[in-house]
């Protein structure tokens, strides 16, 4: 974490002396998501081959580049692109990123994802403010020895996505005449879609979106003690078999809805990013 925070920094350094790395905000662009990456301003970009230790993004739609700058008055990290367990790595790996933004000096974390709609009431392009998560991926990123200096050994995720931001985002939505859903975002290991079964039991379980990334990061996050805002774009609702509107799903498609809706998807983070954090939007 130390080396590639390190490294971060030396790059920043040699590309002016006088520059320094000290981001307040991290944010996760997820599939089809990563263009507000390009309205960062004053602009390094460093691949994540480069990084030590890093692990490389192999899925379409993801850039695979730490883009570090200004973006409405903050300092930001943002990652254009992110890593997920179904790539074939460990929980630690995709989580490790979160690890070096906090030793970069992050004090919150912005996550956004394409997701699958479960709750019926979606339609796709929908923006889903995350209220809460569930963990069904089969594992837990802090599985393992505890490091004490990192975090607790067993971190209270009661309010894991920080009630004060959301309600600045749904202040800024309003605003702007964005209209956004609120929900529980459900975890799972991937690589396939879901059935309709498993449709049917994430929705019976209290889901209303589902994905295969988001919760491991979020989890780390609060771990490191960071505030922790999402935004799931819902880039396909999940009909009942035999549904006359029901087709199959394409990682294309999360891509294609995810582009489109990606405009108001700027238009709120920038928002949420130059709103006062205490409540005042």
């Amino acid at each position: 974490m130390n080396e590639a925070a390190g490294f971060i920094k030396g790059r920043a350094r040699g590309e002016s002396p006088a520059r320094s790395v000290e981001p307040e905000v991290g944010l996760v662009l997820g599939s089809g998501l990563g263009p507000l990456a390009e309205e960062v301003e004053n602009p390094l970009a460093i691949p994540y081959g480069e990084i030590p230790h890093f692990p490389v993004s192999t899925v379409a739609g993801h850039a695979g580049r730490l883009v570090l700058g200004r973006l409405e008055g903050r300092q930001v990290a943002v990652m254009q692109g992110r890593f997920h367990y179904y790539e074939g790595y460990s929980l630690a790996e995709v989580t490790f990123p979160v690890r070096v933004l906090k030793a970069l000096g992050i004090k919150a974390l912005i996550l956004t994802n394409a997701s699958g709609g479960v709750n019926p009431d979606f339609i796709p392009g929908d923006l889903m403010l995350i209220r809460d998560h569930i963990n069904l991926i089969g594992d837990n990123p802090l599985r393992g020895p505890n490091d004490p200096d990192l975090g607790p050994r067993f971190p209270d995720l009661f309010e894991a996505w920080d009630p004060a931001l959301r309600a600045v985002a749904r202040r800024v939505a309003e605003r702007l005449g964005i209209p956004v859903r609120e929900g529980v975002y459900v975890a799972l290991s991937g690589p396939t879609y879901e059935t309709p079964a498993e449709v049917a039991f994430l929705r019976t379980a209290g889901g209303d979106a589902v994905g295969m990334s988001t919760v491991p990061e979020a989890i780390v996050a609060r771990h490191a003690g960071l505030r922790v805002f999402g935004v799931s774009c819902v880039t396909n609702v999940h009909l009942p078999s035999g549904h006359p509107g029901r087709k199959e799903v394409s990682h294309q498609e999360v891509i294609d809805v995810a582009n489109r809706a990606g405009s108001d998807l700027s238009r709120l983070l920038r928002g949420v990013l130059r709103s006062d954090w205490e409540g005042r939007a």
